[in-house]
């Protein structure tokens, strides 16, 4: 079975390994990345991290940086070379990117899939909703990152086959916990985008009373940064708070090594709720408990493994914090818990082989 996996994301390096592994599973897989992708974090160029047994392919991009304009060029060049037996779209079906790469499959013969992680019903204006219902169309199957990913998949009238599996799993070889606990203060960490539907601002509301020893450590980049240095020192908590750059992807695990808590206090907006939280599985394969606001998916990624607090309430926020500081055996069970339910769940190999059997059956298809 020759695979053909079209993907942006997939310039990061980490989420590289489940490429590895639908390798293993004994699946010819041809991955199309671009050599960068460009959003409100600056430029990730292509990490070379995980390449073994898949051959890859550098595609470049037209648009780069427009999330729903963006399209491969020679994209169908690629498909001509490769005739592969799927198409994997790993994109939204209303961007042009998946419209265009659907139209050149549907042209060869080529059955196709897509992903989204859309968890919140919207109407498009053409020509995106045209391309939208093309895809649909078309489409042999489509993978939903969420639970309501896939309710709105059918709201919105695709009656093909869903599966809901996460874009992408962690390693937990590569995201393990650290060998052993160091002195330190408490420390409190977040990683992602600087950006206010991330609920930061929040965060040092709950953090200015939040009493002990502690500190935190806010590392990624975003629009927001200015206003949050702004406000830490406002609060006056520039002695315990600190911004960092991000790092690449697979040297997060030492980050999150570092912390005894990740907190992800997203706040929904009316265009966004939060989809997955990625960094919680992350943190949770590291031995660290996370503690996330009710937005969108957070309490169906967190489980038992951590504790849910309601998005924008600081007060709520900052005694989850100090539960945790308090409650050595709490905080000692969630340790267990979220490296267990991460192996149980959210493997990039567990990924790989849902992702297997949903090509199979649509192979396997009249």
């Amino acid at each position: 079975m020759r695979i053909l996996y079209l993907s942006k994301a997939l310039v990061v390096g980490a989420y590289q390994r489940k490429i590895e592994e639908l390798a293993d599973l004994g699946l010819d897989i041809h991955l199309a990345v671009p050599p960068a992708w460009r959003d409100e974090r600056g430029i990730q160029p292509l990490e070379l991290a995980h390449t073994r047994g898949y051959t890859l392919w550098q595609v470049p991009m037209l648009f780069n940086g427009s999330y729903h304009l963006h399209f491969y060029p020679r994209l169908g060049d690629l498909l001509d070379a490769v005739r592969p037996d799927l198409l994997h779209i790993d994109e939204e079906p209303y961007n042009l990117a998946t419209a265009h790469a659907a139209w050149l499959a549907v042209r060869r013969g080529i059955p196709f899939l897509f992903f989204t992680w859309q968890n919140l019903l919207r109407h498009y204006p053409p020509p995106f909703a045209f391309m939208e219902r093309f895809v649909y169309r078309h489409a042999s199957a489509a993978i939903a990152g969420n639970r309501d990913a896939a309710h709105v998949l059918r709201r919105k009238g695709f009656t093909g086959r869903i599966e809901v599996i996460p874009q992408f799993g962690v390693d937990p070889d590569l995201f393990s916990p650290a060998p052993e606990q160091t002195e330190r203060p408490f420390t409190i960490g977040y990683a992602g985008r600087f950006v206010p539907e991330k609920g930061l601002l929040v965060l040092l509301e709950a953090l200015t009373h939040l009493d002990g020893e502690w500190r935190f450590i806010g590392r990624g980049s975003g629009p927001l940064l200015e206003t949050l240095r702004q406000r830490t020192a406002e609060l006056g908590l520039s002695a315990r708070v600190t911004w960092e750059p991000p790092v690449p992807s697979t040297q997060m695990s030492a980050f999150y090594r570092t912390l005894d808590v990740l907190v992800l206090p997203s706040l929904s907006r009316p265009n966004w709720v939060e989809q997955f939280g990625r960094v919680l599985i992350e943190a949770m394969a590291c031995g660290v408990p996370p503690i996330g606001s009710n937005s969108g998916e957070i309490p169906h990624v967190i489980g038992d493994a951590g504790l849910v607090v309601p998005e924008g309430d600081a007060a709520a926020l900052r005694d989850a914090l100090h539960r945790l500081m308090t409650t050595p055996d709490l905080h000692a069970a969630l340790r267990q818990r979220a490296r267990k339910r991460v192996l149980a769940h959210f493997t990039q190999a567990q990924i790989a082989r849902r992702t297997a059997e949903v090509y199979k059956q649509i192979l396997a298809a009249p």
